[in-house]
């Protein structure tokens, strides 16, 4: 659920708390052919960070949210696209950490019942406003014929995607658990830096929120008579619960890992709001 203005609060008054992620770029080089090529990552290589990371914990719902419907650039079209672009971005995260031994990736499932009023409330809500936004779409485009300029078809028959999809027990579910399954399956046959991780991927059909599963394991692991104390844990999300969460594991490695929100924010507001580019202001706009 998050806590509102932990982290905010936390980076002020302890500033050296929070440290800067460094992040390998894939490189362009120019072949024979005077083509330019991308050289990917060796994920097998030293973390750039200046230490090693055992085990990764991705709550994925951090990572699906933002790729089916981002802000400030078009969303995919199709569930496909969605999928790829889910691919993009969780290995982007995997390559900044590289875990060593365990990548876990947990997907929100059933949730607890003391949620569940608050999780509907807030689907009926988002089904209203989608609601809202086709009624407005329609008159739009109906008033733009009215002024003499066609529409075509396509624009005419366009369906904006549910984000209500992503809930426990959809199509859309069902597809991100299988598409996850093969592309992780794909990336332990061709990426050599995959070959001894330990992959773990909690979906949709297992009760409990992505965190908690999270949680869970590792106090089940610390159970374990092979268990290391001097394991390093890195757990990648937006939520501020999962400050909370970490500490509540007693782990003395334990980091989280997540976006400069701050940042993006200030730097959308200084863009203009009708063509996002910087530079001027939507009064000046000419795009």
């Amino acid at each position: 659920m998050g806590v509102p203005a932990l982290f905010r609060w936390l980076s002020k008054k302890y500033p050296k708390i929070v440290s800067r992620v460094v992040e390998d770029t894939p490189t362009k080089v120019r072949n024979q052919d005077g083509e330019i090529t991308e050289v990917p990552i060796r994920y097998e290589s030293k973390n750039p960070n200046g230490f090693e990371v055992d085990n990764l914990y991705l709550d994925m719902n951090g990572i699906v949210h933002p790729c089916t419907h981002p802000e400030g650039k078009p969303a995919p079209e199709t569930e496909e696209e969605m999928m790829v672009e889910i691919f993009k971005y969780t290995e982007r995260v995997v390559n900044m950490a590289r875990p060593r031994k365990v990548l876990m990736m947990a997907i929100d499932g059933v949730a607890p019942r003391a949620k569940m009023n608050q999780q509907r409330s807030r689907r009926f809500r988002a089904a209203q406003e989608a609601a809202d936004k086709e009624e407005e779409r329609k008159e739009a485009i109906e008033l733009f014929e009215a002024m003499g300029h066609p529409v075509s078809e396509e624009t005419r028959n366009q369906k904006t995607w549910d984000t209500n999809a992503i809930t426990p027990g959809t199509p859309f579910m069902d597809l991100l658990s299988t598409s996850l399954k093969y592309w992780v399956s794909h990336k332990l046959t061709t990426d050599p830096g995959w070959r001894d991780l330990k992959i773990i991927i909690s979906d949709s059909s297992v009760p409990g929120e992505g965190e908690h599963k999270i949680v869970d394991w590792i106090r089940r692991q610390r159970t374990h008579s092979t268990w290391d104390p001097n394991t390093s844990h890195v757990i990648y999300g937006l939520d501020a619960d999962l400050i909370m969460l970490g500490l509540a594991t007693h782990e003395p490695h334990f980091r989280v890992l997540r976006e400069d929100v701050f940042a993006q924010g200030s730097k959308r507001s200084m863009a203009c709001k009708n063509c996002g580019e910087e530079g001027h202001f939507a009064a000046n706009c000419k795009g």
